[in-house]
């Protein structure tokens, strides 16, 4: 059996308590072999790590940040259903939205940010399906929002 939790504690990735939701919906459901998370910001001890749209407020390299810790809150939301992320079988989807500068159009690039560390977790098992996808707003003025689908044991 794959320790996934060993390999977030050797990336030294701290995976927080999940986020509270901010409106009328759950975080987080199974639904069979498969995880559906909510859509999570870069909420990191209780504060957005960024704020503004990637490409006039924030560069890249920010929004690649903030997609990171969408990803770290969105595996907080598997963990809080499943006890461990050592049940974690493959990460199925990844739907990244990323409030966009008129014209930006690197938004792959940003929501790298989760899917890179997602395979550094899971390897092989954490390639997956994605939509990197541009807006105008999100809530809060966040930059990134991501969800996932992920099946598990």
């Amino acid at each position: 059996m794959k320790n996934y939790e060993e390999r977030i504690e050797e990336l030294e990735v701290e995976i927080p308590e999940p986020p509270e939701p901010v409106g009328s919906y759950i975080p987080a459901r199974r639904v069979g072999n498969l995880v559906f998370c909510s859509g999570q910001g870069p909420l990191k001890d209780g504060e957005f790590l960024h704020l503004g749209k990637v490409g006039s407020d924030l560069t890249v390299e920010e929004g690649y940040e903030a997609a990171r810790m969408c990803a770290i809150n969105c595996l907080a939301e598997v963990k809080s259903v499943m006890g461990s992320l050592n049940e974690v079988d493959k990460i199925v989807k990844v739907r990244g939205f990323v409030s966009s500068a008129p014209g930006f159009g690197s938004q792959p690039d940003v929501v790298n940010g989760a899917s890179d560390l997602l395979q550094e977790i899971f390897g092989e098992d954490g390639k997956h399906a994605r939509a990197a996808l541009g807006t105008s707003d999100l809530p809060g003025d966040i930059p990134v929002e991501v969800e996932m689908v992920v099946s598990v044991k």
